[in-house]
C-alpha cells in the first residue's frame, strides 16, 4: 500500500512540476522555484512528521510522493551541464550556489522558528 500512497503523491507532484516549466518556459527560474518551494514545503512535512502530526501515509503521499515528483535534481543538474556545455560558467556557478543556499537556509529556518530540534 506505501507505494500507491508514493505513487498518488508523485502524480500530483510531476502535474505541478510541469505546470510551472511549462508556465515559466522551462528555463532556469522554473526549476528553481520548484526546487525553493518544494524545499519549503517539504521542511513542514519534516517537521509535522517528525513530531506525530502527520501520520507515515502522509508522510508517504506528500513527503515522499509528492515532494520528490515536484523538486528535480536531475532537471538541477541537467541544467547545470547545460550552462556548463555553453561556457557561461559565472551563471552556473551562481545557479548552484543560490539553489543550494536558498534551499539550505528556508529549510533551516523553517525548522528553526518551529524550534525543531536538530
Amino acid at each position: 500500500m506505501s507505494f500507491l500512497y508514493v505513487a498518488v503523491g508523485g502524480f500530483f507532484g510531476s502535474i505541478l512540476r510541469f505546470y510551472i516549466s511549462t508556465k515559466l518556459d522551462k528555463r532556469l527560474i522554473g526549476t528553481w522555484i520548484a526546487n525553493i518551494t518544494g524545499a519549503l514545503l517539504l521542511a513542514f512535512i519534516v517537521y509535522a512528521h517528525e513530531t506525530r502530526i502527520l501520520s507515515e501515509t502522509f508522510w508517504l503521499f506528500l513527503g515522499v510522493g509528492f515532494c520528490g515528483a515536484y523538486t528535480t535534481f536531475s532537471t538541477f543538474g541537467n541544467e547545470v551541464l547545460q550552462l556548463l556545455l555553453q561556457k557561461q560558467f559565472v551563471q552556473a556557478a551562481w545557479y548552484i550556489l543560490i539553489s543550494i543556499l536558498v534551499s539550505i537556509s528556508i529549510v533551516s529556518l523553517i525548522l528553526w522558528s518551529l524550534r525543531y530540534q536538530f
